[in-house]
């Protein structure tokens, strides 16, 4: 016989999907839009949203997506899993959902990599390793590695890329570790289209050390999959 715990999960996912099928019939009956909610961190959800907006607009012009951008990637997996979102833009790595070093709630979370997001490291203009190809990691000694949240994408990518043993600067966000690299403050990990635009201007100095990029996932329930206009959300995703 079933214990508890099971049974109220089956529970829980039989309330689910009869209150997604009653707000179903109230749109059809209605005449109401399909709605769907798009979470996405928020480094990602200026650059790469409004992409998936515009492409999903030109094919289902019938469909709103409600963005919810936050900085809490776990509040995003745990979103989906409970479905309060229909799918997730983070980031990550390898085969398997986490491999970045995050947790993935036990729930059917399915994930498709529909791009890349390439890293860079910079440093201030004249820093004694610009101009030299080919670094390696034990050239960095003595480097202070400008670092945001440990949780934080980027943090979790340098921990991957560079030794424990280089000193970490905690310098909050994004934005305040390219304006402290910028100030030769420290070495900075950052996002291609977070340097670029100081990288032509010259304010920062890419740093000749190969970094992996890392993985644009799009996250969602595999069996939410039929769900009215989840899979144009998805398709829309993918450039």
């Amino acid at each position: 016989m079933p214990t508890a715990a099971p049974m109220a999960a089956t529970m829980l996912d039989w309330s689910r999907r009869l209150l997604e099928q009653a707000e179903q019939a109230h749109r059809e009956v209605t005449g109401q839009a399909q709605r769907l909610r798009l979470g996405a961190l928020e480094t990602l959800a200026a650059v790469y949203v409004p992409q998936v907006l515009a492409r999903l607009a030109g094919r289902r012009p019938g469909i709103e997506v409600q963005v919810h951008p936050t900085a809490r990637r776990d509040d995003l997996l745990a979103d989906v899993a409970a479905g309060r979102l229909e799918a997730a833009l983070l980031l990550d790595t390898g085969e398997v959902l986490g491999t970045l070093g995050f947790s993935a709630p036990p729930a059917p979370l399915a994930f498709l990599d529909i791009g890349t997001v390439p890293l860079v490291l910079v440093a201030a203009p004249g820093h004694r390793l610009s101009g030299r190809p080919a670094l390696s990691a034990e050239d960095l000694a003595g480097e202070r590695l400008l670092v945001n949240a440990p949780g934080c994408s980027f943090h979790m990518a340098a921990d991957k890329v560079f030794a424990p043993t280089l000193q970490r600067i905690p310098a909050g966000g994004v934005q305040v570790m390219r304006a402290w690299a910028e100030q030769g403050l420290g070495i900075a990990l950052l996002p291609e289209f977070a340097a670029s635009a100081a990288l032509r201007s010259g304010t920062l100095t890419e740093l000749g050390l190969p970094v992996p990029a890392l993985s644009l996932r799009l996250v969602w329930r595999g069996d939410r999959e039929a769900l009215p206009g989840l899979r144009d959300l998805l398709y829309a995703a993918v450039p």
